[in-house]
C-alpha cells in the first residue's frame, strides 16, 4: 500500500514526513508552494526515494485552493498543464521524473463530481505526459472515466477525513469532517488495510478500494500518523 502526503506547502514539517511516506504531491504554486520550495522538497523527495507527483490547483493562494471555482475549461487545462510543467523542469534538472498528479482541494472534489473538470484534468495531463498515473477517488466520475479510457491511475482513500455513504468526503466546514485523534485514524487504516472498508459518518460500513492512502499535511498530526500508519504497512 502506498502512503502519500500533500508537501512543499510550507508547513515545515516535510522533512519529519517524508521518511515515512512512499509518494509526495507537492504543490505548484497555484494554492500554495514556489519554485523554491518545489526545488527543495523534490531534493528532499530524491533523498528518502519517495515518488514525486505534482499538486495541481484551482488558482486560489487566498483559499488555500478549497474554495470551488467556475473556469472555463479550455483556461483550466492550460492552469492545470503549466503547473504540471513548472515542478517538471525542476524535477528534470535534479535528476528525477514525476510519477503521477493529484488535483488538490476543490479541483479534486469537483472533478470527482463534474464531466467538464474531470476531462479537463485528465486532457491535461495526457496532453503532458500519457504515462502519468492520476490518484482520484474510489467511486468518483473522474475514477470511471479514467477507467473506461483505460488510463493509469490510483484509487486514493483519506486516513483523517470522514466518509459519507456515496464514497465522497464530508465537507470540511461540518464539525468531525476531519478527524483529530492520530489513534482513531491509524485504526481506521488498518481496518482499510486488512479488511477494504471504511466506517462512514451515517455509521454504515462501505467496501472502498485503494491503491494510496493520502495523509494531510496540514493535519496537527501529521508526522506521527504517517509513522504508525507505515509501521502498520510494514508489519
Amino acid at each position: 500500500m502506498d502512503i502519500n502526503c500533500d508537501l512543499g506547502e510550507d508547513l515545515k514539517n516535510d522533512v519529519q514526513i517524508m521518511p515515512f511516506i512512499s509518494s509526495c504531491n507537492i504543490a505548484c504554486g497555484a494554492h500554495a508552494g514556489n519554485a523554491t520550495l518545489m526545488k527543495t522538497t523534490v531534493l528532499l523527495a530524491k533523498k528518502y526515494h519517495v515518488k514525486i507527483g505534482a499538486h495541481p490547483s484551482f488558482l486560489d493562494r487566498e483559499n488555500f485552493g478549497r474554495k470551488e471555482m467556475n473556469v472555463p475549461k479550455e483556461i483550466l487545462t492550460e492552469q492545470i498543464i503549466n503547473q504540471i510543467s513548472v515542478l517538471k523542469r525542476i524535477a528534470e534538472k535534479e535528476g528525477v521524473v514525476l510519477h503521477h498528479v493529484k488535483p488538490h482541494g476543490a479541483l479534486y472534489n469537483m472533478a470527482a463530481k463534474d464531466m467538464g473538470i474531470a476531462r479537463s484534468v485528465i486532457e491535461a495531463v495526457q496532453s503532458f505526459d500519457s504515462g502519468l498515473l492520476l490518484y482520484v477517488p474510489f467511486g468518483s466520475l473522474i475514477a470511471n472515466e479514467l477507467s473506461n479510457m483505460n488510463l493509469p491511475f490510483y484509487y486514493e482513500s483519506f486516513a483523517d477525513r470522514m466518509y459519507l455513504d456515496d464514497f465522497t468526503l464530508q465537507s470540511r466546514k461540518e464539525i468531525g469532517a476531519v478527524i483529530e485523534n492520530p489513534q482513531r485514524i491509524i485504526k481506521r487504516v488498518e481496518q482499510l488495510i486488512n479488511l477494504g472498508t471504511i466506517k462512514t459518518v451515517q455509521e454504515n460500513i462501505i467496501n472502498i478500494k485503494s491503491d494510496t492512502i493520502c495523509v494531510h499535511g496540514d493535519h496537527p498530526h501529521a508526522v506521527e500518523i504517517v509513522k504508525g500508519i507505515s509501521k502498520l504497512i510494514r508489519k
